[in-house]
């Protein structure tokens, strides 16, 4: 199975559509992540006629995303459970609060945003994931998005925009 994660698009104010890169790797998606600041639920229908979408609201996202979406969301892919979070909020960092939002429960994955910095990581048998933004790279060298691929494993990649 191979996933296409995303965050913080925040279409159209940072962009008025995505890469062309992202788009090639969209047809080939089984499932598509989003975690969260959309801004516009026009990106929601255009990511559904890819494959099936999954994604969390941010805090930018409005009432029409937030009807879609929900907060947080456990999905169960194969034998793998990836929890996303877009990871708002005060105190911490982004990542702790992600974490903070699964606490006690076994996930294998976590995704989330908010910061727009890439991460892979590991936190014992934890994948923390986030891809960065295809459209607003903020101080980061490139913009960027992220590839899951499901098998007997779970690997993660993440796709940076020349």
């Amino acid at each position: 199975m191979r996933i296409i994660v995303m965050a913080d698009t925040h279409m159209p104010k940072r962009a008025k559509k995505l890469p062309s890169m992202l788009l090639q790797d969209l047809r080939q998606a089984d499932l598509i992540i989003h975690a969260g600041d959309w801004q516009s639920l026009a990106l929601y229908e255009e990511l559904s006629q890819y494959a099936a979408v999954a994604g969390v609201s941010g805090n930018v996202d409005g009432p029409e995303i937030r009807q879609h979406v929900p907060e947080k969301q456990l999905l169960h892919v194969s034998a793998f459970r990836i929890g996303i979070v877009h990871g708002h909020g005060k105190g911490k960092t982004t990542e702790k609060r992600a974490m903070a939002a699964f606490a006690g429960e076994k996930l294998d994955c976590l995704i989330f945003g908010h910061s727009h910095v890439p991460i892979m990581k590991y936190l014992g048998e934890l994948l923390l994931f986030n891809p960065g933004s295809p459209t607003d790279r903020r101080k980061q060298p490139a913009c960027s998005y992220g590839i899951l691929t499901i098998g007997r494993e779970l690997r993660a990649e993440h796709v940076f925009i020349e």
